[in-house]
């Protein structure tokens, strides 16, 4: 799979750009502020209906204008065409060979995309839900089915947390939150033990140090689903909320028994999201035989050279379709590129 065609228009300060991919190495030239990012940020919203930088997808909108559009044509995918619109008062839509998605989920299966920014510490540093976005996206693709169940397990706690907050009784959802939250646990709990191999490897080559990677399903091993719903709904009465579910599902990384977010520096913080990222697009060109559209935005500025070296080594190592980001003259310093595109103010050209 790789992406062939991208189309952007109205995107921060991208008035129009229209880039034809290679296959395998792209890369991004341009003088901060010029739009590089964005572009990367246009990919990312093909694939994930969000961005990696804000969750407000109405502040992509260029200044000025009433709608963002993003059209890719993708080649050896499920589809042949995913498109992204977002206005500033009618939310995100998407297309998928000029159908509606059932929920934007469904473009993570279309186009596989993983971004390793500046801000990758945030899987670390930050809370559960950036962690079950980058595990629930692995899901998606090794365990097809999981799309169905996170939509219907989350349209019910809707519907259940909406009841509590009115002090009305939220049973009637309690059959349906089971019926797809111990699926949804089992699915997550597979993922992460098929993960382990790649994630030993990869935390080896880029941190040097083993980093031991398990998760909190939501609520204790020793209840049921079923049991904390019917038991505890006092409590979720009193909070206005559903307290245990996969909805609280969280990711655990320690190193020698210590959270690892208290004991690395910053800088092991953005490896070790790193290897996160790397071993997820690992496991998911694997299992998945789906080999993920890796985004790089400025990958070298903050590394020695030991841990560039090993970052090329890793990359090399998923033979998947790159887009990298980098200031003028700093280019040589990843992966050598089959198409270079420099951007200026927002406008692109192919060099």
């Amino acid at each position: 799979m790789s992406l062939l065609d991208l189309e952007v228009d109205d995107l921060r300060c991208v008035q129009r750009a229209a880039l034809t991919l290679h296959p395998h190495v792209n890369l991004i030239l341009g003088p901060n502020g010029s739009g590089k990012t964005s572009l990367l940020e246009a990919i990312y919203l093909l694939g994930r209906g969000r961005s990696f930088r804000t969750r407000h997808t109405e502040r992509l909108i260029r200044i000025g204008a009433g709608r963002l559009q993003v059209l890719g044509r993708l080649v050896d995918a499920p589809v042949a065409t995913v498109g992204v619109g977002c206005t500033r008062e009618g939310g995100v839509e998407a297309r998928m060979d000029r159908r509606s998605p059932k929920s934007l989920a469904e473009l993570a299966q279309a186009l596989p995309v993983q971004v390793l920014d500046p801000g990758i510490h945030r899987l670390i540093e930050e809370g559960p839900s950036f962690r079950r976005r980058w595990l629930d996206w692995g899901v998606f693709h090794v365990e097809p089915g999981f799309v169905s169940l996170w939509t219907d397990y989350t349209q019910a706690l809707r519907q259940r947390n909406a009841a509590l907050k009115q002090r009305m009784d939220p049973s009637p959802w309690n059959q349906e939150m089971i019926r797809t939250g111990e699926r949804m646990a089992e699915s997550r709990a597979r993922t992460i033990e098929a993960l382990q191999p790649y994630w030993l490897q990869t935390t080896e080559s880029l941190l040097g140090r083993p980093v031991t990677l398990g998760f909190y399903r939501g609520w204790s091993m020793d209840r049921t689903l079923a049991e904390l719903l019917n038991h505890h709904a006092e409590l979720d009465r009193e909070r206005g909320t559903t307290v245990f579910g996969p909805h609280r599902f969280d990711v655990t990384l320690k190193v020698e028994g210590r959270s690892a977010r208290d004991v690395l520096s910053r800088g092991q913080q953005k490896l070790l999201g790193a290897s996160l990222s790397l071993a997820m697009a690992k496991l998911v060109g694997g299992e998945a035989r789906r080999p993920a559209l890796l985004l790089l935005d400025d990958p070298a500025a903050e590394l020695d050279a030991d841990r560039t070296q090993a970052l090329v080594r890793e990359i090399h190592s998923l033979r998947g379709q790159l887009v990298i980001t980098a200031l003028p003259g700093h280019d040589a310093s990843l992966v050598p590129p089959d198409r270079v595109f420099h951007v200026e103010q927002g406008r692109v050209t192919t060099r």
